[in-house]
């Protein structure tokens, strides 16, 4: 019972996401190879607006001591640094390869697909398919 009321809490939200996504051009895949091949600011722009607002949210959390809808305090966990951080470079480079191939990002793919772009289905399969990969390897990676 306790997940149907999250779905429905989060679905709206979501859903204007994706409006918001689409309005924005977030999704357009020549806006997505435009920013890889460095001949526009679109993308660049609303990436930086986001680490922008998600570090004004962040300061805004912190300084007000702000809670969780459940009452719970939000932490902030700072990871350590250790040398050059190879998983985040490799898992970095992999992730921007298959958004430039593919021309989409896993988070408009549900907005894509709602627009009526059937063939994000296979990216969407693909994306589950790696997310079930990695889950089944993460225990014996040497991160885990």
């Amino acid at each position: 019972m306790h997940e149907r009321r999250d779905v429905l809490r989060y679905m709206p939200m979501g859903v204007f996401l994706g409006i918001v996504f689409t309005k924005g051009e977030v999704i357009s895949w020549f806006r997505i190879q435009e920013m890889f091949r460095f001949q526009g600011f679109h993308m660049y722009g609303i990436l930086g607006s986001a680490v922008g607002v998600a570090a004004l949210a962040t300061w805004l959390i912190k300084r007000r001591g702000m809670r969780t809808l459940d009452g719970q305090e939000i932490e902030t966990k700072v990871k350590p640094s250790a040398g050059l951080n190879y998983r985040y470079w490799i898992g970095g480079s992999l992730f921007g390869l298959g958004w430039g191939l593919l021309g989409a990002c896993p988070g408009p793919i549900y907005a894509l697909i709602g627009i009526g772009l059937s063939v994000m289905v296979v990216a969407l399969f693909a994306a589950l398919a790696g997310a079930w990969a990695y889950g089944y390897f993460a225990p014996r990676l040497p991160h885990h």
